[in-house]
């Protein structure tokens, strides 16, 4: 029969992938890229911030967007010779400014609801707390004004030092500090270009000019004033059998006399000593030129008393 003969041909339908998947993954690769670049833009900016912009940032971000002051005296001398630093403009004339100390703020608390037993002790021991805390208010305003008064001074000395063309060749031999016991000025020789006169407390031309200069500067201050000479730890036999000590001490009593002329009161001159080679400034060379040296130090003052206070 021609129907068993018929070829039958059967069609297969190949399996797809069952439509397509939609967009979904271009939405989660475009977060993916933008994320990326927020974080390598993020990383960019933390490389090129200083810290002073990071600390501004995350002050201007905190709950109650209080931004940290720094004091101006913040060791901006560091012991530090002058020439390494250039001055700041208007360092001198700031100097003729008194820095007035703030109001001390009292933080303690009375507390209102006292118990009947004991209430006078209790009064009394709040009494103490509250002026104990107010001295020490008042010890830290004074401090930070003396630093402040103290960094004016020594921008001033700088600038008169630079201004001056007799003076400028010595900056890095004028060494300015502040120290606890107050501000340091040092004048250190140099091989080649002494202070005074070798073995003699005869000071040289220039010396003269320095310290009348800076007689002029600290005669603004009221601060009490030390004066020290010191030598190297040669051995030194002068004059009249004079060693480092008496030489040490002429020199220191020169230079009283050098700031008196630049105008600063004798009153305020707190003491006057020789130290031959006990103090060099540099230990490990105790025979080095710059031991040899004249110190003068504005002395911090004491705080005042708190009224009730008994010594």
């Amino acid at each position: 029969m021609a129907g068993d003969n018929a070829v039958i041909i059967k069609r297969i339908k190949k399996g797809g992938h069952g439509g397509h998947h939609g967009g979904a993954w271009k939405v989660a690769y475009a977060d993916f890229v933008t994320a990326m670049m927020a974080f390598f833009l993020r990383m960019s900016l933390i490389n090129t911030t200083t810290p002073e912009q990071k600390r501004g940032i995350a002050d201007y971000f905190a709950p109650q967007s209080i931004a940290q002051t720094l004091s101006g005296a913040g060791g901006v001398l560091g012991g530090k010779v002058m020439g390494e630093e250039s001055a700041r403009a208007g360092g001198a004339a700031s100097v003729f400014q008194k820095n007035s100390p703030p109001a001390p703020r009292n933080s303690s608390h009375t507390t209102q609801n006292a118990s009947p037993r004991g209430g006078a002790a209790d009064s009394q021991g709040q009494a103490s707390n509250t002026q104990s805390q107010s001295g020490e208010t008042s010890d830290r305003a004074t401090a930070s004004s003396q630093d402040g008064d103290f960094a004016h001074a020594a921008e001033a000395i700088h600038q008169a030092v630079q201004d001056n063309p007799d003076l400028a060749q010595l900056s890095k031999q004028v060494i300015l500090e502040q120290t606890p016991e107050g501000l340091r000025i040092q004048l250190v020789d140099q091989d080649g270009r002494p202070m005074f006169q070798q073995g003699t407390a005869e000071p040289m031309p220039y010396t003269r000019r320095l310290l009348a200069e800076i007689g002029k500067i600290i005669d603004r201050l009221p601060n009490r004033v030390s004066i020290s000479g010191h030598t190297e730890s040669t051995p030194f036999t002068g004059p009249g059998g004079q060693t480092n000590w008496e030489l040490s001490a002429a020199r220191a009593n020169a230079g009283r006399a050098l700031l008196a002329a630049g105008g600063l009161n004798s009153d305020r001159i707190y003491e006057v000593a020789g130290k031959a080679g006990s103090e060099p400034l540099l230990p490990e060379d105790p025979n080095a030129s710059a031991n040899r040296r004249l110190s003068i130090v504005l002395l911090r003052e004491a705080p005042p008393t708190p009224p009730g206070h008994q010594l």
